[in-house]
């Protein structure tokens, strides 16, 4: 009989192990070559694991279990002929009734707080209660024989009642609402990702910036061309293509923002590598745009586009995750309109984007109502003093509200590709 031994892949440099999130096939099923059989969670990216050979297949690991990189997760049966029409349902039965084997842990511990009420009403031997700690039990319509007394011969003393008087956890009647609780463990992803935050937090001296940018000639300009845009490049003018130019222009200004410390050591680049940050099932992820600075607005909608399909269709490699030297996120998205994001390791800076509210605001005197967006750029005081900071996000308002004659060159069309 030949058995393909199936092993973890090495998802990319510096990983050394992953996380079973979920088996895409069952124990026992008839498995094609290159079919998808189970999706794995690195601390960078979620990755889909493709069958090695066709053949029938064995289960060598559980789901949310942490494998070593080179691992066997399964084996697959090349000999195994392929099962026709019902045939293989019926190898399946006795496995379909294992499955709710790892169910019942959390089921049988759902009525453990029922039980510690019963604590709270036992009877113990007590003294006479003192004036205050009566006070406080008629108060709360307790029988002094309901509390333990710590006084000398029992008596009940004031502290007694008073934390006799707190209901135990659990203890409190429900009316008719649902008071059940669920507990998940956090994807290898999540885990990662919430340790990096918490040591950006306690690790660099992080400050945030605000500014305002007026979006009425990004609005004239998508209003104009978005169509022609479209049926020519194939993809959507965006607001991302606009902010990602001007990021881009105020890094080659203000190069500090564009560096990050690598122990007593800055590190500048001469390039930059955008993160977007995108919402995807597995949470946040930062695919990133190489060489943005070099890229024509039809580039950079287009290379989102695909970063972000790939991101929510869980097909990211490691490696377009890899890297970046600013971060670009939206919380306009979902309706924030003022916040103070986090740096993204070890990146130096990140601009928060926010959403577009119609505003009255001063222009030439006069009191206008204007689409506008605050937004937000939190930095390393470490390396990016205040002055470059300020001066960085001045740059991208100034992008943002005349983009024809910084960003586009004086030319719309021809910046468009039209």
């Amino acid at each position: 009989m030949s058995v393909l031994e199936m092993k973890v892949p090495s998802p990319g440099e510096s990983i050394t192990e992953v996380e079973i999130a979920t088996w895409l096939v069952k124990d026992g099923d008839y498995v094609e070559k290159d079919q998808p059989i189970a999706e794995v969670d690195s601390d960078k990216a979620t990755l889909e694991l493709p069958a090695e050979q066709s053949g029938v297949i064995t289960l060598k690991a559980e789901e949310g279990e942490v494998v070593q990189v080179g691992q066997v997760v399964c084996l697959i049966d090349m000999d195994a002929a392929k099962p026709e029409g019902a045939a293989a349902p019926a190898a399946e039965a006795p496995k379909k009734e294992e499955a709710p084997k790892a169910a019942p842990a959390p089921v049988q511990e759902a009525p453990k707080p029922a039980a510690q009420p019963a604590a709270a009403t036992q009877t113990y031997a007590t003294g006479t209660p003192s004036p205050a700690a009566k006070k406080i039990l008629d108060e709360k319509g307790m029988d002094a024989g309901q509390v333990s007394g710590s006084g000398r011969d029992g008596r009940v003393t004031k502290t007694d009642a008073e934390l006799a008087a707190v209901p135990a956890m659990g203890s409190v009647s429900s009316t008719n609402g649902s008071r059940s609780t669920t507990t998940t463990k956090l994807s290898v992803l999540r885990r990662k990702i919430a340790s990096r935050l918490v040591s950006v937090k306690n690790e660099t001296a992080m400050l945030t910036t605000f500014n305002e940018v007026d979006m009425s000639e990004i609005f004239r300009i998508r209003k104009q061309y978005k169509d022609e845009f479209a049926q020519k490049h194939g993809v959507g003018l965006g607001f991302m293509s606009f902010f990602t130019k001007a990021v881009t222009r105020a890094l080659q200004m203000y190069p500090d923002v564009n560096a990050s410390i690598d122990g007593d050591f800055k590190i500048n680049y001469d390039f930059c590598d955008i993160s977007i940050a995108v919402s995807g099932p597995k949470g946040l992820m930062v695919p990133v745009l190489r060489n943005a600075e070099d890229m024509t607005f039809r580039s950079i909608e287009a290379n989102i586009k695909d970063l972000a399909t790939k991101v929510r269709d869980g097909k990211i490699s490691v490696d377009e995750m890899t890297g970046g030297t600013f971060t670009i996120t939206n919380g306009g998205t979902f309706g924030s309109m003022m916040s103070t994001p986090i740096i993204n390791p070890p990146q130096s800076a990140i601009l928060g984007m926010h959403n577009i509210i119609q505003r009255p605001v001063a222009v030439d005197g006069q009191v206008v109502i204007r689409p506008m967006m605050y937004v937000a750029m939190s930095y390393d005081h470490r390396i990016i003093d205040g002055k470059e900071s300020v001066g960085f996000l001045v740059a991208v308002k100034e992008g943002i509200d005349n983009p024809v004659e910084i960003l586009m060159g004086g030319n719309e069309r021809k910046a468009l590709e039209l």
